[in-house]
């Protein structure tokens, strides 16, 4: 095969991936909202209410040390992102299960239904920052805009998302594939969710832990994604180090997930 054969090939494939990954991931967004009076406000009305609750928590009940201010922009900035995280890590649990049918009827590259749920949560994610802008006003309008500020660091959202993307996309290799084979795997990833929140730097920020644990802090491999989101309205949130060892980590994931599942997709589609 010649070489401008080989590439148009590969470009061929490339398109078809591509399509078919935009495919799966438009029709799990309509089968998702198609059903639902309120269709996309679903979207951002769980992390407003995870939102409301911590403000009140945080400015009402407790006396809060905590964050930044405007605090609600903060808290935001944290459970938006993890709306995304844990929602694609808990569906990729179900990945192969819940496609048995279509998985044996179609012929599509098997990383497409993993990828399909972090596209389509990642989705749901840029859908919902028009309300983190709307907070963002709002803050501006009634504190002033001098405690709103909004600076160059806006340029390294976009890496946040990709680093994320990868980062979703690297567990969920891991997680899909192996809750084929131990069921009980789907139950434990919803604990160590649960157990990931509280660890990771969403209601705080990685400065206020303590010194001692702020290193073992930054190995979240979120908390570096979290302060370039953070960094739009919070430039004292960005911590470099932190978002080196996010890549880093991300990076290792990403293989590691790549592997397990180039070594066990076979026997994967055999068992569904």
């Amino acid at each position: 095969m010649t070489a401008p054969t080989h590439a148009r090939d590969s470009w061929s494939r490339a398109r078809r991936y591509r399509h078919s990954l935009w495919l799966l991931t438009s029709r799990d967004l309509r089968v998702r909202y198609s059903t639902s009076f309120l269709g996309y406000l679903w979207s951002v009305l769980d992390p407003l209410a995870m939102s409301a609750i911590y403000f009140f928590v945080f400015t009402v009940v407790f006396r809060r040390d905590v964050g930044f201010e405007p605090y609600i922009l903060f808290l935001l900035g944290g459970l938006l992102p993890w709306m995304w995280m844990s929602g694609a890590i808990s569906d990729s649990t179900r990945a192969f299960i819940k496609e048995a049918r279509l998985i044996r009827s179609t012929k599509v590259p098997p990383t497409i239904w993993v990828a399909r749920l972090t596209l389509a949560k990642g989705i749901e994610f840029v859908a919902s920052l028009p309300v983190l802008a709307l907070f963002a006003i709002v803050a501006g309008i009634t504190l002033g805009w001098d405690k709103v500020h909004v600076g160059w660091e806006i340029v390294l959202f976009p890496l946040g998302i990709v680093l994320q993307a990868a980062l979703v996309l690297g567990i969920g290799l891991i997680v899909a594939p192996l809750t084929v084979f131990f069921r009980d795997l789907e139950r434990a990833v919803k604990l160590v969710l649960r157990f990931a929140f509280y660890a990771t730097p969403i209601v705080y920020d990685l400065g206020d832990l303590p010194a001692n644990l702020q290193t073992l802090g930054a190995f979240n491999p979120l908390a570096g994604i979290l302060s370039l989101y953070r960094a739009t309205f919070f430039p004292e949130a960005l911590d470099w180090t932190a978002v080196g060892i996010s890549a880093g980590v991300t990076a290792l994931l990403l293989v590691v997930g790549t592997l397990v599942f180039r070594r066990s997709i076979h026997a994967v589609l055999k068992e569904v």
